[in-house]
C-alpha cells in the first residue's frame, strides 16, 4: 500500500491519528522509532530550527530539501505544512504541491490566513473557497496522491466569534474536494463537537493547554491530533537549561 493510501486510511479509524510534528530528519526518525504511524512538518518548528520566524519566512527550497530527505529515511507517511502555499497564485501553489508530491510527501496543510509583516489575516471566505476548488481540481486531474488538509484560523486568531467563523468556513470549504479540516487552538468540548458535526471530513485539532484528553477527543469524533511546535519548544528549552548548567557547574555532569 502506498504511503498516501496508508495516510488517508489513518484518518478513517475509530482512534484519532496522533501526528508527531517534526522539524528535521532526526526528529522524524525519533517519532518513527517511538511507534508513531505518521509524522508532519511543523512550520513553526522547522522555521525556528533554521533561524527563521514562522509565516513563510523559511525559504521553500529548504522545506523541500528536508521533505526529500525525510522521504528517503522514514518508512511512515508524512505531511508538510505549506502555510499559505508559498505563493499567492493558484499556479504557484500547485507548482509547489507538485514538487512536494514528487519528493514523496503524502499530505500537505494549507492555511486560510496570510502573514503580512507581523500580522496574520484571514483571506476572504468566498475567494479562498474558489482557490481551494481550483487546487483540489488540479490535484485530481493530475492524479497527485496527496492529502489536502486545510487549516482555518478563527480560533488561532482568538476571534470573539471564532466558532461561528469556523463553521461558516467549514461549510464553504467542505465540498471543494479537500480531504480534511484543521482547527488549531480549539479546546472547548462543545466547540469541537460542533465542528465535527459540521462536516463528514476528518477534523484535526492541535495540542493546546486545556485540550481534552485523547479518549474524550475520540468520543467527540476527532480524527487527527497534532502536537504543533510544543515538543520542539520543550526539547530546546531543556537544551538551553543544560547548556547553562555546564557553565554554572563548571563541569559536564549535566550532559553526561
Amino acid at each position: 500500500m502506498s504511503k498516501f493510501k496508508t495516510f488517508k486510511q489513518l484518518h478513517q479509524q475509530a482512534d484519532p491519528l496522533l501526528l508527531g510534528n517534526i522539524w528535521d530528519v532526526n526528529s522524524a526518525k525519533l517519532f518513527e522509532a517511538a511507534g508513531y504511524k505518521a509524522i508532519g512538518v511543523s512550520s513553526h518548528a522547522i522555521a525556528n530550527a533554521w533561524g527563521y520566524e514562522d509565516g513563510e519566512k523559511l525559504p521553500f527550497d529548504i522545506l523541500l530539501q528536508v521533505a526529500k530527505r525525510v522521504a528517503e529515511v522514514a518508512a511512515i507517511p508524512f505531511t508538510v505544512d505549506m502555510e499559505g502555499g508559498y505563493s499567492r497564485s493558484i499556479e504557484g501553489i500547485t507548482k509547489n504541491i507538485n514538487l512536494l508530491h514528487d519528493a514523496g510527501v503524502a499530505g500537505i496543510n494549507l492555511e486560510d490566513t496570510i502573514v503580512t509583516g507581523s500580522s496574520r489575516c484571514l483571506q476572504l471566505t468566498e475567494e479562498y473557497q474558489k482557490m481551494l476548488s481550483s487546487i483540489a481540481d488540479y490535484v485530481s486531474r493530475n492524479n497527485l496522491r496527496i492529502f489536502l488538509n486545510v487549516r482555518t484560523d478563527g480560533f488561532l486568531l482568538g476571534l470573539p466569534n471564532a466558532l461561528e467563523e469556523t463553521l461558516t468556513r467549514i461549510n464553504a470549504y467542505k465540498n471543494t474536494g479537500i480531504d480534511g479540516i484543521f482547527v488549531p487552538c480549539i479546546t472547548d468540548s462543545n466547540d469541537i463537537r460542533s465542528v465535527v458535526n459540521a462536516t463528514k471530513l476528518p477534523i484535526n485539532v492541535m495540542c493546546m493547554p486545556g485540550l481534552p484528553g485523547f479518549n474524550e477527543l475520540t468520543t467527540l469524533g476527532v480524527k487527527r491530533i497534532s502536537m504543533g511546535p510544543f515538543l520542539f519548544s520543550k526539547v530546546y528549552n531543556h537544551a538551553a537549561a543544560l547548556a547553562k548548567s555546564v557553565i554554572s557547574n563548571r563541569n559536564f555532569s549535566a550532559i553526561l
